[in-house]
């Protein structure tokens, strides 16, 4: 991995959440269900920046740019843990001022055992795929996590281990930076809050708290102060009254304690005709959810396809690690479950895996278990002189929006009853200690059960049958001797099949073929017209060879089809069966359809399960017949048999 950092902008189509101005050297850097990157709106030194808009105000740093690219892949250790620790060691070893260097790990658990950075194989059985990275003094920055439902007790461990492991990669680091490290520049800040402005703003909030008008009080007050002067201003107040109620008076800003959910409302089957369907709704956080149920296949779509944005698909991302573990691995349907927003107020992600839950119940998928989430947030007190270290904190269950963009945190825990399924921890301070994210897991933990019990309440587990109007999905045993009569010419029975039911049919193996039939009626008429080509034929009553009268059906340039019985399936007599003399089409013979001939029947091939018929062999002058039926061309080379000795059937 090949890291360079600072560069010159380049400029891309990828905008970046937060950024600034500073000479030659700047920085763009978003996660991926963050706001994407741009650098328009810094143009004038100024602006709203962060995952959701915050004002950059004091958090203004130089921008640069740290170039990653790969010069060679061993196909055996993914690459991203790499590139995070070569942009930190980039990053420390440039002359730009942060509070770094980083490091991080990807912690697996197979067997039971933690495995630090495993390679795809090991990953392959691993119960935890879970990402840390760290920070000097064994501080947490990130998470990133999905299980296999593993219990919350081996989940701290492999946090507790991989943060161990991150401090040796961190301290290699700093050893690099002392032998190769250039001296740090001194960055001032672009901009900062004029601190008579906020102290003006205090007593105004204070007297009234309605924006506007405190706005245009300060504007009168400083009519030399710029708009974005006093806008900031107004922020920074506010959220030090916000986080100064939570921390001194343990209240939120909705009446809630620390530890309270919101109001959560659950229903079921709310569309009748819909393979399953569930609301949740949780304070000002509605989601209605739709589970489609999709042949194993599925699925190429086509027309329009609108795009998502990051963090649609950061949340959807979050939200199939933390259902998936609870499915059936065996389960023959792909399954979609969508996600709409009807109103939102913190915790989107969290309400969909929630509802989403509901939603597999409801269309009687056998989930192991049900799935909550939970968002825990922070709002912590940091010493002013030792560098980010926190001196106080309270830890929020169920986060509202505004807790989210205020706090310092937004950790999102998902899980059933016994374990969890999916971690992610977006963490804005420089830094949190083991300590906090053991206390976070302890209380998204007691929140997970308490929304659990509430779910419960609406439906506890699947339902024992799939709806109606659900689809079902069979196997079915061709043996080859009736491959040809099931499938028919050319796909004729399976495209007839589902032209008439809308049911198709795959084949999984040489004799195994799959069912999908879009409702039960729908399979039960699939199964008449399969039980209807494939009954016996009364093969076992032909006797091998036996002379029997043909009807002609089809005439084909390379023979006739013909058929021994009314009920019988065609079957080809070959060109090189119909005659002594060699023909290039059954017309030379004067053969018709409707016309009736003797055949003499050789039972069927063993390759391929065909009938084998012969009205040659009745023309030619008696002579002995070959033993073997390996050549299909010179079964016999018998004498023609009177058509008074002939049985017919």
């Amino acid at each position: 991995m090949c890291c360079s950092c600072p560069l010159p902008w380049s400029w891309s189509r990828e905008p970046p959440a937060c950024c600034a101005r500073e000479g030659g050297a700047n920085v763009g850097v978003s996660p991926c269900s963050c706001t994407p990157l741009s650098p328009s709106p810094y143009r004038a030194g100024w602006g709203h920046g962060g995952r959701d808009g915050e004002s950059l105000g004091q958090q203004l740093l130089s921008q640069f740019l740290i170039h990653l690219k790969r010069q060679s892949v061993d196909g055996v250790n993914d690459p991203d843990v790499p590139a995070i620790n070569g942009a930190s060691a980039a990053l420390a070893l440039s002359d730009i001022p942060w509070n770094g260097p980083i490091g991080a790990v990807r912690v697996g658990m197979v067997d039971g055992e933690v495995v630090i950075n495993p390679t795809r194989k090991e990953m392959s059985s691993s119960t935890l795929n879970l990402l840390v990275t760290g920070a000097p003094h064994s501080q947490i920055v990130m998470l990133e996590a999905a299980a296999e439902n593993i219990l919350q007790q081996d989940f701290c461990h492999a946090i507790k281990v991989g943060v161990k492991h991150t401090q040796q990669i961190i301290q290699c680091i700093q050893q690099l930076v002392k032998e190769q490290g250039a001296a740090k520049r001194t960055v001032q800040k672009l901009f900062s809050a004029p601190a008579d402005i906020v102290e003006c703003a205090k007593l105004r909030i204070n007297q009234q708290s309605i924006r506007l008008e405190t706005e245009e009080q300060l504007k009168e007050k400083f009519p030399e102060a710029e708009s974005y002067e006093i806008m900031e201003s107004f922020n920074v107040v506010s959220k030090d009254i916000f986080r100064s109620f939570i921390l001194n008076e343990y209240r939120r800003c909705d009446g809630r304690d620390l530890t309270s959910l919101r109001n959560i409302s659950c229903e079921v089957d709310m569309f009748k005709t819909l393979h399953g369907s569930a609301l949740f709704q949780r304070g000002q956080t509605q989601f209605p959810l739709t589970m489609t149920f999709f042949p194993p296949y599925a699925t190429n779509e086509i027309g329009k396809v609108t795009g998502v944005n990051r963090r649609e698909l950061g949340h959807g991302a979050l939200a199939e690690k933390a259902l998936k573990p609870v499915i059936p691995q065996d389960f023959p349907f792909t399954i979609r479950v969508t996600s709409e927003v009807l109103e939102s107020n913190g915790s989107s992600s969290m309400a969909s895996i929630c509802g989403g839950s509901l939603a597999l119940m409801d269309a009687g998928v056998p989930i192991s278990a049900p799935v909550a989430g939970v968002a825990v947030g922070l709002v912590a007190r940091c010493h002013p002189e030792k560098n980010g270290e926190i001196e106080d904190y309270r830890l929020l269950t169920d986060i509202l929006g505004i807790e989210d963009y205020n706090g310092d945190m937004d950790f999102k825990m998902a899980g059933t009853n016994k374990g969890i399924t999916a971690l992610q921890a977006d963490i804005k301070l420089p830094g949190i200690p083991l300590k906090i994210v053991m206390e976070a897991i302890q209380q998204a933990t007691v929140a997970k059960r308490e929304i659990l019990q509430i779910m419960n309440k609406t439906i506890a587990k699947p339902r024992p049958n799939r709806k109606e109007n659900g689809p079902v999905v069979e196997t079915v045993q061709v043996p080859p001797s009736k491959r040809v009569r099931f499938v028919g010419p050319g796909g004729y029975n399976l495209k007839k099949l589902q032209a008439e039911t809308g049911v198709t049919v795959s084949q999984l193996d040489e004799e195994t073929f799959s069912v999908f039939a879009p409702t039960p009626n729908a399979m039960h008429e699939a199964r008449e017209f399969i039980n209807e080509i494939c009954k016996d034929d009364q093969e076992h009553q032909l006797e091998f060879g036996a002379v029997y009268m043909a009807t002609i059906t089809e005439i084909r340039d390379i023979g006739v089809m013909v058929k021994l019985y009314p009920n019988m399936s065609p079957v080809l007599l070959h060109n090189s069966q119909l005659d002594q003399r060699k023909i290039k089409h059954p017309s030379a013979l004067g053969l018709d359809v409707g016309q009736e001939i003797q055949v003499k029947y050789f039972g069927r091939d063993p390759t391929d399960g065909r009938m084998r018929l012969s009205r040659k062999v009745l023309q030619s002058p008696a002579t002995t017949v070959i033993k073997t039926l390996s050549d299909k061309n010179s079964i016999v080379m018998g004498g023609a048999i009177p058509e008074s000795s002939s049985s017919s059937y």
